[in-house]
């Protein structure tokens, strides 16, 4: 009920929606939705000056970051339909706590289909968000023109169309029910996953003040005050940096879980087919012996000269995943960190509150259990 989609996907399935999705992700594709990460930026900077007024104020900035980048899916998703992508969201993330409860309590065989008021919820919610996606879907069918292929489900609905008159077949696209599940994907892997990058690198800028000025530095360098664009992005070395060491130390997901399809043979170990293998990122990217003796130090230097020479061994960051299946949104996801950085930085510093308890905590995501308490001071 909460989501399914290319991540769930395996085999022909897969590589069916990974080709039909891809085209949404492109880089040029991306430059379009620009405008979108920064009015949704815009308007959570508004409300911290707000509350700061020309002080230094006490701000938990998590459910801040939570609702800005819920905000930019809304926006980039449904584009005109914003409104009611953000409602379609809402009740995404209302099934996303309701799915983490049941997850969490002790299951007796054949209890979900029973009318317990959390199970009628669940399904209250699964239908609403399928009639409300699918009238969206409709709508947007009706439509023509460029404006209604900016936005990823413009992106899809066209890719999905070209890829059906190329094959001369319709079971060679997606059915509006595939579609719906790519949304609420869209969602729930866009929203929780970049909210989390930028709120473990605002409590670790907050820490380590010295790279906050760093980074600060940097982006009046490349831009100044002007409206950042993608190409001044993608020269931010000192912010790619620490966005690589954020990763490292608090990965969005702990670990990913594949399955072996052939019998394969890893150093003195035989895995059989049907094998199922946990990757554990945190474990791995806290490892001393692929890291060094610093490892549990914040330290984005180790990012300086690429991935590949950060670490003792090939393959050991895998924040987003590797290979074949790497994450499709990982460009969309960087891209919004940084932007969002660029602007939290030119118009505040911060630091760490004493009210702050650092507990990160996975639910389904690596996450700060108490919030993120800073001090924010206008620039």
């Amino acid at each position: 009920m909460l989501v399914r989609g290319l991540a769930d996907a395996d085999a022909d399935r897969w590589v069916k929606h990974r080709k039909i999705i891809n085209p949404a992700f492109h880089v040029e594709k991306l430059k379009h939705m620009l405008p979108a990460f920064h009015i949704s930026c815009s308007e959570m900077i508004n409300k911290w000056e707000g509350m700061t007024k020309g002080r230094s104020c006490e701000v938990d900035v998590y459910p801040h970051l939570q609702t800005m980048t819920s905000d930019v899916i809304s926006r980039t998703a449904f584009g005109s339909s914003y409104e009611e992508g953000k409602g379609i969201f809402e009740l995404q993330a209302e099934q996303a706590k309701l799915v983490i409860k049941a997850a969490q309590s002790m299951y007796i065989p054949g209890s979900r289909f029973l009318p317990t008021k959390r199970n009628r919820r669940m399904k209250e919610i699964d239908q609403e968000v399928r009639s409300s996606i699918k009238k969206i879907i409709y709508k947007r069918l009706k439509e023509t023109g460029e404006s209604t292929k900016e936005d990823l489900l413009g992106i899809l609905l066209d890719s999905n169309d070209k890829e059906i008159k190329q094959q001369g077949n319709n079971s060679f696209g997606l059915s509006i029910d595939e579609v719906i599940e790519e949304c609420k994907l869209f969602y729930f892997a866009g929203q929780e996953t970049t909210a989390n990058l930028l709120v473990w690198t605002m409590i670790l800028l907050g820490q380590y003040t010295n790279w906050q000025d760093r980074a600060r530095d940097e982006v009046l360098k490349v831009f100044g005050y002007r409206k950042p664009d993608i190409d001044g992005l993608s020269h931010l070395k000192t912010i790619n940096m620490i966005l690589h060491e954020v990763l490292r130390l608090y990965p969005p997901l702990t670990a990913l879980e594949r399955m072996i399809h052939e019998e394969i043979k890893i150093g003195n170990l035989t895995l059989p087919s049907g094998s199922q293998l946990m990757l554990h990122m945190l474990l791995l990217h806290h490892d001393p012996d692929i890291w060094g003796d610093d490892v549990k130090e914040f330290n984005p230097e180790r990012f300086a000269e690429g991935v590949s020479k950060a670490s003792k061994g090939q393959a050991m960051y895998f924040p987003f995943g590797g290979g074949p299946r790497i994450c499709v949104g990982q460009n969309f996801a960087t891209l919004e960190a940084k932007l969002a950085l660029v602007m939290i930085l030119r118009r505040f510093s911060f630091e760490l509150s004493p009210s702050y308890s650092h507990a990160p905590h996975a639910i389904i995501t690596l996450q700060p259990q108490f919030g993120a308490q800073l001090i924010l001071s206008e620039l």
